[in-house]
């Protein structure tokens, strides 16, 4: 209601009901910087699921670079003259590039790590080349670095070329690294395309087991 005085005379207006309140109900609450709090919360939430992606592609993208460097193509080593040569257990053709090395004279003596009682000859191995097979305990890569630690400590070694996996490199060196004081060279055959991914997923959990539950020899 308004009270209007004109001339002397009192005119009282009324509005109609209700007709006070029109617009109040369309106003929005605004934020302090005069926006809807509807359009803040949706910029909020694209926000939030833009660091959620943003986060998961940088998980992801260091997953594959590491699995990349650290198993697919992993530091190996140029051969030279070393006192022995160590294939590891279950090498697809680890044996093969073991004897290669060992013929080609670049060192006296050739391990082997196998579960069986079969063992290449002297001849196999080379003119002048020693034979050594042997089962390790654990029949892990820890226990084959157990077991060249005690080699090296009676013949003397200083230098080993071990021959392993490929996608075992990394890990080998680790472990033999941590048992064996001298110089370790990292030789690994190729590897079938088809026989990464297990393999890849087995060297994950491996190596998660190395750098946490087994941290020594």
């Amino acid at each position: 209601m308004e009270i209007l005085q004109v001339a002397g005379s009192v005119v009282i207006l009324t509005r109609p009901a209700g007709h006070e309140d029109e617009g109040a109900s369309d106003a929005q609450p605004a934020t302090d910087l005069g926006q809807p709090a509807e359009a803040r919360d949706l910029r909020t939430s694209r926000s939030r699921w833009l660091w959620l992606c943003l986060g998961a592609v940088v998980v992801v993208v260091t997953l594959i670079v590491s699995t990349l460097r650290l198993f697919v193509f992993p530091t190996l080593d140029a051969p030279s003259k070393a006192d022995a040569i160590v294939v590891l257990g279950g090498v697809d053709g680890g044996l093969g590039r073991a004897l290669a090395l060992s013929r080609a004279g670049y060192a006296p003596t050739l391990v082997v790590s196998t579960p069986l009682r079969w063992c290449p000859s002297d001849a196999e191995a080379g003119t002048g080349v020693r034979v050594i097979c042997f089962r390790p305990e654990p029949f892990t890569t820890q226990g084959e670095g157990r077991e060249i630690r005690l080699l090296a400590g009676r013949d003397g070694w200083r230098k080993v070329i071990v021959v392993a996996r490929r996608t075992q490199a990394t890990r080998a060196r680790l472990r033999v690294d941590r048992c064996f004081h001298g110089d370790v060279q990292l030789e690994a055959p190729s590897m079938p395309a088809r026989a990464l991914p297990y393999n890849i997923a087995y060297e994950w959990g491996a190596m998660a087991k190395a750098l946490v539950l087994q941290r020594s020899c």
